[in-house]
């Protein structure tokens, strides 16, 4: 089993002097990562926002979960990366994914493709961005991209390329995740282009038990070598668990054996919640778990009992 690592995912901050001290908080909280996702909704540019977080900090990865691959052409976004890891010296988790969220293609007037063409080109475009990493050069022929003699300068500083994270509900890209990252973030489904109800019905543990199967399936011999990531929707940090779990599953109309047992959701002592990660590392293998801004200080002991371990 891998060892345990820790990321939060933020979005915002009042002034480069607030998100400055904000990454230099995640960092001295003891996390690995700071994330930040890519939405054209109420957040930062993600890019400008990595690269002021990893020069105000000393080892702190930076990373988006994730690039939506359909606002970014992969030769811009290759330079762009390979220049961030270059100037933080390796310190990147490149996530990459396909488009979800409907508001973000009507915001941007972008066509909003079916699901099977967008994951199709972003695969398409990580082959673009892994050639021009690894060889400093691209040629590629395909449905979606044409690519001639394009140059891959500068190289990244983590070679053959910064660590690549696909996460993802659907069997292609877990399958797709599973043959070409070195992370793999296992999700509920999105397939509506929204956060709703129907969301609850893939946060089950079944639900993430066939996942890993799938990835487990589709990697072969490289699954051992493979990081599972799960970003969480719930932490609470709580003296009470069984009062605190039958009051969240009232509120969204599940049973509190479905909250207790997804691995969306942290809910107990911090005692508690050291037993329930070390559990589900066990059962599905997930050792990189990425929490919120708002719960980052809370469950910081957490990530001082684990990291590393």
């Amino acid at each position: 089993m891998a060892p345990f690592r820790f990321g939060v995912q933020l979005s915002n901050a009042s002034s480069g002097a607030a998100w400055r001290d904000l990454a230099r908080s995640v960092e001295g909280l003891g996390y690995s990562t700071l994330f930040i996702p890519d939405h054209f909704e109420d957040q930062l540019g993600p890019l400008v926002a990595l690269t002021v977080a990893a020069e105000a900090t000393t080892d702190l990865k930076v990373g988006s979960l994730v690039f939506g691959n359909d606002y970014r052409h992969p030769v811009v976004l290759a330079k762009e990366i390979a220049t961030l890891d270059l100037m933080s010296e390796g310190r990147v988790e490149f996530g990459l994914g396909a488009g979800w969220m409907t508001s973000d293609y009507e915001q941007s007037g972008m066509t909003n493709d079916p699901a099977g063409v967008r994951i199709t080109r972003m695969a398409e475009s990580l082959t673009v961005m892994k050639s021009l990493w690894s060889t400093g050069a691209c040629t590629f022929e395909g449905e979606h991209y044409q690519i001639t003699g394009a140059i891959g300068a500068p190289l990244p500083h983590h070679r053959p390329h910064p660590p690549i994270i696909i996460g993802g509900g659907g069997k292609r890209v877990l399958g797709i995740a599973a043959r070409e990252a070195d992370i793999v973030g296992v999700n509920p489904s999105l397939a509506a282009g929204y956060v709703g109800p129907e969301v609850l019905e893939t946060t089950t543990a079944e639900y993430y038990d066939e996942r890993i199967g799938w990835i487990r399936e589709a990697a072969g011999e490289r699954f051992a070598d493979l990081e599972l990531q799960v970003l969480t929707f719930v932490v609470q940090i709580v003296p009470d668990r069984e009062d605190a779990t039958a009051r969240l599953a009232q509120m969204m109309s599940v049973t509190a054996e479905q909250v207790d047992g997804s691995p969306i959701a942290l809910i107990g002592t911090v005692e508690q919640i050291i037993e329930r990660l070390v559990e589900r590392r066990a059962r599905f293998g997930f050792s990189y778990v990425v929490v919120h801004e708002a719960e980052m200080e809370a469950f910081a002991p957490v990530v001082a009992a684990l990291a590393g371990t």
